[in-house]
């Protein structure tokens, strides 16, 4: 993205996450003093996020069909895709932060590449419509929770992201689909429906990744001696 876009987001992401750290706060304090903090931060809030999505709006994406709306302005589809203004992570700048981030969480490097792929296409600067942003597309609440000081930075992102990952996998007992599932949908919606959310979005998300990891070990295979 521009770098005012970029910046423009990054104040966003930050208003989002103080929402989020105050929020046990909220639950303990007079009932006034939620809509009071709401109220104060309301004007700035959306004051940013209206100069994000007019010059969002402006970019033009890809193969966009004619009278499509910017990315930012509609709900995620099927065939959407992160903002296209970087370009994707080459494998000596990516490679080294997958191995460490997997090295250190103890999954496969093969898995997280899938997810890097299919959440941003291995952009940093990616950023979803519901605010997700960066590669493995953390939604501001996970990066608040874990610390994450600069969501677009490879490394802090992809860090937090495979904690995630693992969290979620120790969880479902190293069932991908559904630590996959929950990743996309969130642990609750898997934990409702006691398995994979039949949610069409995340049928796709965990069938496509299981289809590239597919993808990588028959490529291993015919390559080996």
């Amino acid at each position: 993205m521009t770098l005012t876009i970029r910046r423009l987001a990054q104040s966003l992401f930050s208003l989002t996450v103080v929402v989020a750290w105050l929020a046990p706060a909220w639950a303990q304090a007079p009932a006034n003093f939620e809509t009071s903090v709401r109220a104060a931060m309301a004007p700035s809030i959306a004051s940013q996020r209206s100069s994000v999505e007019k010059q969002a709006a402006s970019v033009v994406r890809p193969n966009m069909p004619p009278g499509a709306r910017s990315f930012f302005l509609v709900p995620i589809a099927l065939d959407s895709t992160p903002l296209e203004d970087c370009e994707p992570l080459p494998p000596e700048a990516l490679d080294p932060v997958v191995d460490h981030a997997a090295q250190k969480e103890g999954v496969s490097s093969d898995l997280l590449h899938a997810m890097i792929e299919e959440e941003s296409g291995a952009r940093p600067c990616a950023v979803s419509s519901s605010g997700a942003v960066g590669l493995m597309q953390l939604m501001p609440a996970t990066a608040g929770e874990m610390e994450v000081q600069d969501p677009f930075d490879p490394e802090q992102n992809v860090e937090a992201g495979t904690k995630l990952l693992k969290f979620l996998l120790t969880k479902y007992d190293d069932n991908l689909p559904l630590a996959l599932g929950a990743y996309n949908a969130g642990a609750g919606r898997v934990d409702e429906e006691r398995g994979v959310p039949q949610i069409p979005e995340t049928l796709k998300y965990v069938a496509d990744i299981i289809r590239k990891l597919s993808r990588q070990d028959n490529r291993k295979t015919t390559t080996q001696p």
